[in-house]
């Protein structure tokens, strides 16, 4: 096992991240005390874009904190105003950061990224070019559509495929990785993608800190599950993993991956609790990303009949899609096959 940092030779290293909400700051809090038993000297701080709109100072202390990043994560940016809140900041420390990761953003905010020999501005074709080979394709050579599923198994598959390559590729693998952590966001996961970042990108006062640290590939967990918290493991594949309840009807609740995997959930777990009191059996599901078809056909409808009484989203988006796209009218046709009623229990 590799040996602490010594705190008496700490070396400062920033690790900044920039993302749509706060549901993974708890997550990254419980990472970062983990984490400075091996590098005493990290700062990690996580800026959520929602607070941005009435708290100047919030975002004053966002920009602030990309000025002097060392290794900058930023995900999920689409709104324009969150956009323009941070993009000159990000542009600004780009060319003097260790490593600049952006993902699932707008494409300004995804060509700030540079992670090695890797970027995303237009200035190299080589790497783009290979990972466009890979994606899936039909018998007759035209790209398999952009499921959920298909998206996964090729995020999954690029790091394995990429592991042996050299040169620039290791940066490519190094990116997906980090996206690979981001999207499985439990604790021990943010503390992974820290450290693989740090340990393969930190320079200058930090280039002692690499190769220190031993970081695991991404935990796996379910892209399409149950979750309880009275269930051993909090989340599972299979309905009969869930605790036995009543039998006054029975309700499927939607929530976010995301928050399960981070141990957000507590406002998921008062909703179960004040269900089940009520005598219902309550099913609460997930898929990954921001399409709940998966969950909904997996576990609310048997032989194209629904299996639950009504459903209620606890999700905050809409069924199909979230803040860069809305399918309403795939949404209208799985509601149609439930024909139940639908709750969307969110502002």
């Amino acid at each position: 096992m590799l040996k602490p940092i010594s705190a008496a030779n700490a070396t400062p290293v920033n690790v900044v991240i920039v993302t749509m909400d706060s549901h993974l700051a708890s997550a990254a809090d419980r990472a970062t005390e983990k984490l400075k038993r091996e590098i005493p000297g990290l700062s990690l701080k996580l800026h959520a874009a929602s607070e941005w709109g009435d708290d100047a100072e919030a975002l004053g202390r966002c920009n602030a904190d990309i000025a002097s990043g060392d290794i900058i994560i930023t995900t999920m940016m689409f709104v324009d105003d969150h956009i323009r809140a941070v993009l000159p900041a990000l542009a600004a420390r780009r060319n003097d950061c260790d490593a600049m990761v952006c993902c699932m953003s707008e494409g300004s905010i995804m060509r700030q990224t540079r992670i090695g020999g890797f970027t995303m501005d237009g200035s190299q074709k080589g790497a783009l070019a290979f990972l466009k080979k890979l994606k899936p394709k039909t018998k007759e050579g035209k790209p398999v559509a952009p499921g959920g599923a298909n998206q996964m198994a090729m995020l999954r598959r690029v790091p394995k495929i990429l592991k042996y390559v050299p040169g620039a590729a290791q940066d490519v693998r190094a990116y997906f990785l980090t996206l690979q952590y981001w999207l499985a966001g439990s604790e021990e996961n943010i503390g992974n993608m820290v450290r693989s970042l740090v340990d393969r990108y930190a320079s200058g006062p930090r280039a002692n800190l690499r190769g220190t640290l031993k970081a695991p590939l991404p935990s796996e967990y379910p892209d399409v599950g149950v979750y309880h918290p009275r269930m051993a493991g909090r989340i599972g594949e299979r309905i009969e993993k869930l605790p036995v309840a009543g039998n006054n009807g029975t309700v499927g609740l939607l929530v976010l991956r995301s928050y399960v995997l981070a141990g957000n959930a507590g406002h998921y777990d008062g909703v179960i609790s004040t269900l089940e009191a009520r005598g219902l059996r309550v099913i609460p599901v997930f898929a990954s990303g921001l399409d709940a078809r998966p969950a909904i056909e997996k576990f609310f409808i048997r032989n194209g009949v629904a299996t639950v009484d009504a459903v209620i989203s606890l999700t905050g988006f809409s069924l199909v899609g979230g803040p860069a796209y809305n399918d309403s009218k795939a949404a209208e046709e799985i509601l149609i096959q439930l024909d139940v009623p639908y709750i969307a229990a969110h502002p």
